[in-house]
């Protein structure tokens, strides 16, 4: 097991070494404004003009995600398609959101061919040559925002915001998502020693825990996946991010021996409590927080709290899981796992896997 050397998290040659991870951690921001911009024109013709589908399907690289932002606002029923083509129901009066990277989605791929065969509402995120692009191309009156990264978060963004000026999603803003994660561009810069720097924090809280992440509401509970995910990635330890009802038992911790030897037997990883707060108000939120809080003070588990409470519901998101990615790359670091040609997926992986019931 590799071993934390809090000394890395403020050393020039350490940080050096992971130039490329921290740089396109800085980054996303200007990726979310890049977005926007090759997305201008687009979103310059686009309003409701009266058009209202019957429901609306999103296929592709997080479509999860533009559900969780949705689904409580959206006028019309909203399903997020886990699997190649579209449900048997979709037709003309129905609006597809196919979300594709650069690479061969075949998912992705297959639902733009479909919505194009069964003549559905379009709208398309994706690089102009990608191969989910020449897969709706048949399709003539398709919404098609031309991708310019692979970032996920910077093509949900402009995805959302189609959806406002069309009357079926909440307002997002995404010029205030960009500020918002330079916020915690600066916030967590590495030029920041550990004593002013909130990721570098939470990073020496994890260096002998096994994280347990927990975010309240939808929103801050799919912040805690995508957390999770870094912090596996970066630490190659078990995380989990799960609802209270699964974390409770997992705090049941018996008590630190205050004597034993570490040079002995090595103390084994104990939980780390995370919890993601995006300043939600909600009674049973703050119920199963104070469970949550209550067991780790009896069982003697840390628990670190993340709190954005300013901005839109997805720039809030954004927040929280752009400082958990910086805390994953800190933590990596301390452990020397950085220096490789895939350190962006310690942080930022390009395609996780979903719980199909999440």
């Amino acid at each position: 097991m590799s071993v934390f050397d809090d000394t890395r998290l403020d050393d020039p040659a350490a940080l050096e070494a992971s130039d490329n991870l921290l740089r396109r951690l800085a980054s996303a921001g200007a990726r979310v404004r890049a977005e926007l911009e090759a997305a201008e024109e687009a979103l310059a013709k686009l309003d409701s003009d009266g058009f209202r589908p019957r429901a609306i399907v999103a296929a592709g690289r997080d479509a999860r995600l533009v559900r969780a932002v949705l689904e409580p606002v959206c006028p019309v029923p909203f399903v997020a398609w886990p699997g190649p083509g579209l449900p048997g129901w979709t037709g003309p009066l129905d609006l597809v959101i196919v979300l594709g990277g650069a690479t061969d989605d075949s998912d992705a791929i297959s639902a733009a061919g479909e919505a194009v065969r069964r003549g559905c509402g379009l709208m398309v995120a994706t690089p102009e040559d990608s191969p989910v692009a020449q897969a709706s191309a048949g399709l003539r009156h398709a919404v098609r925002l031309p991708s310019q990264s692979d970032d996920q978060m910077a093509t949900a963004v402009a995805v959302l915001q189609a959806l406002h000026q069309m009357e079926l999603g909440p307002v997002v803003d995404g010029k205030a998502v960009a500020s918002m994660l330079d916020d915690v561009a600066i916030e967590c810069s590495p030029n920041n020693d550990v004593a002013s720097n909130p990721a570098k924090d939470l990073a020496l809280m994890l260096a002998d825990a096994l994280p347990l992440v927990w975010g309240g509401s939808v929103l801050a509970a799919r912040a805690a996946r995508r957390v999770v995910e870094a912090l596996r990635l970066a630490s190659g330890r078990p995380a989990l991010a799960a609802d209270a009802g699964h974390l409770l038992p997992v705090l049941n911790q018996p008590p630190r021996d205050l004597f034993a030897d570490p040079f002995d037997k090595p103390e084994e990883l104990r939980p780390g409590l995370v919890i993601l707060d995006d300043g939600v108000e909600d009674a049973g939120v703050a119920e199963h927080r104070r469970k949550l809080e209550q067991k780790a003070e009896g069982h003697d588990v840390r628990v670190h709290v993340v709190t954005q409470a300013n901005g839109t519901d997805f720039a809030r998101y954004a927040a929280l899981t752009q400082h958990g990615r910086y805390a994953a790359a800190y933590l990596g670091i301390g452990l020397g796992r950085y220096g490789t040609p895939t350190d962006e997926e310690l942080v930022e992986p390009g395609n996780p896997s979903e719980d199909p019931a999440w």
